[in-house]
């Protein structure tokens, strides 16, 4: 099976998903019903940021995945599966917020699936200075528990803003690792649909900070390529969902680097193929470009920007 098929594959799969919860919400709550996330003044953000149009209603959201029908096209070209990888990220945007119809909380602790302005905007501006140097997005579990907790603690101890999605979740739990936006290490959601939320804060930080027209879609693949400096770590295996998942990240700017050995594909600094788990922060920041100078203090607790304020007793 080739990289274009896994892709084109995924994609398929995750649209058929998007059309039966959409035609499935429609016959439950009509097609005049409100949809949004919360906490947001942009709508869907990255279906906004990525077109210029806002979804308000059910409606509005069907026909917003007509538009997303046109991504999908099917020569075994490089253009072609990025642009499958965005229409795979735009559908998950559309089965996330239908989790959120009439103020559900689809979310419960730790988890935190959309990341309402507020935050975005805390973040916004570390982001821009570079106070925050990378955003690593884990995606999966780690062959252990120890490797999984080794691994976002060396994230965390560069100052990055950590985010994470699915079995890892699970493992910093049983380990006892503390999470939170004030810590920056961010759990989205179990399901593979919710890494759509840290890319939404991608697109927000576009408009907000980059002064990026929501519409302008060459615009802010060009922003997020240059000034988010995120990446993503993906533990096998690899479905082929989260292979069209990983080509919206690299049609962003955000190369892939993964354990995967089946069906895997490797395209130079974008989709690295690195086994060894203990090297993936190395690998990643050589990818992303990412300089980072530490200098290691002996003292007994973790240390890092993120701590900023916090008292030792």
């Amino acid at each position: 099976m080739t990289l274009f098929e896994r892709v084109f594959g995924g994609n398929d799969a995750v649209y058929g998903l998007t059309e039966a919860a959409i035609n499935n919400a429609i016959a439950q709550y009509g097609e005049d019903h409100a949809v949004s996330f919360p906490g947001t003044a942009y709508s869907l953000p990255c279906y906004y940021g990525v077109t210029g149009t806002k979804v308000e209603t059910l409606s509005q959201l069907k026909e917003a995945l007509g538009v997303v029908k046109t991504l999908m096209t099917r020569e075994n070209r490089l253009h072609d599966a990025f642009m499958s990888g965005i229409a795979t990220a735009l559908c998950a945007e559309f089965i996330e917020v239908l989790k959120y119809i009439d103020g559900a909380e689809p979310y419960t602790a730790p988890c935190y699936g959309h990341l309402p302005d507020a935050i975005v905007r805390s973040l916004g501006v570390p982001l821009v200075t570079g106070d925050i140097p990378g955003v690593p997005v884990i995606l999966g579990k780690a062959p252990t528990t120890q490797e999984a907790v080794d691994l976002v603690k060396s994230y965390q101890a560069q100052g990055m803003l950590v985010t994470l999605v699915g079995g890892i979740i699970d493992q910093l739990e049983e380990a006892g690792v503390k999470t939170g936006d004030n810590l920056r290490v961010i759990p989205l959601g179990k399901e593979v649909t919710s890494v759509i939320h840290v890319v939404s804060v991608a697109v927000r930080a576009a408009l907000i900070f980059g002064n990026i027209q929501p519409g302008d879609a060459a615009g802010l693949m060009k922003y997020t390529f240059e000034r988010v400096p995120a990446f993503v770590n993906a533990f096998a295996p690899l479905d082929d969902v989260i292979v069209a998942c990983g080509a919206g990240a690299i049609a962003l700017g955000f190369p892939v680097i993964s354990n995967e050995t089946v069906n895997m594909f490797r395209v130079p600094k974008s989709l690295i193929q690195q086994l060894d788990v203990s090297k993936w922060n190395a690998t990643s920041l050589e990818a992303r470009g990412i300089k980072i100078k530490i200098t290691n203090i002996d003292i007994p607790v973790a240390f890092a920007s993120a701590f900023e304020g916090e008292i030792i007793r």
